[in-house]
């Protein structure tokens, strides 16, 4: 968990070593791990926006040689077809796997119960506000194919949803990733990033609790 923390927080240096290492494969990598982030339901602390930020601002970096719309296309790929196919195994299996002794170590009933909630309040439109949202991006297609959702409504608004965070995230990333001031305090610029998006999660839970009281 150590290395993982430290791979979010210093997500740029590792990126750079990642290029260095692996020159086009990069694109591949950098799929898998939103696909995975999303598309598998155990992994919902794998780093999301501020990959995508990280990725951007070294695109607009010419010694990189990285295309940022090919970021744009992966990406946004990567979020379509991991909230699809997180849907379906949410429609095939449902909650069996939160009863699982092994995925049950990773899908916690409280991230569930808070994503349900979320659905009730919002209904459809939630499943594209919560790909701004950790965890509950990663929970949100798992509970509404678990549900019973119907998969036409479900990627309507999956495909509002991921438009607007790769749009939001790579525009973000590569027009200001290379300010100086951000470059020099770009682990505070990723926490700020991690902290925004984690802000509607908080305080849901914290509404949830005081209606309980």
């Amino acid at each position: 968990m150590s290395h993982l923390i430290d791979f979010i927080l210093h997500i740029d240096t590792h990126l750079i070593q990642i290029v260095n290492n692996f020159g086009d494969w990069t694109y591949l990598i950098l799929f898998s791990i939103i696909f995975i982030e999303t598309g598998a339901v155990i992994m919902p602390f794998l780093p999301g926006d501020s990959l995508l930020f990280a990725a951007s601002a070294m695109a607009a970096n010419p010694k990189y040689s990285l295309d940022i719309w090919i970021f744009v296309v992966i990406f946004w790929l990567a979020a379509v077809l991991g909230d699809s196919l997180n849907f379906f195994i949410g429609h095939k299996l449902g909650k069996r796997l939160t009863h699982n002794s092994f995925f049950g170590r990773f899908i916690k009933e409280s991230d569930l119960k808070r994503t349900e909630e979320f659905f009730t309040k919002h209904g459809g439109v939630a499943i594209s506000l919560a790909r701004f949202m950790p965890i509950i991006r990663t929970l949100s297609p798992f509970v509404y194919g678990s549900s019973g959702g119907n998969f036409k409504t479900f990627i309507r608004y999956c495909l509002i949803g991921a438009t607007a965070w790769v749009a939001l995230c790579c525009g973000a990333g590569y027009f200001f990733g290379n300010f100086p001031v951000v470059k020099e305090h770009f682990s505070l610029i990723i926490i700020g990033i991690i902290a925004v998006s984690l802000i509607p999660a908080i305080i849901g839970a914290l509404k949830s609790k005081l209606s309980k009281k």
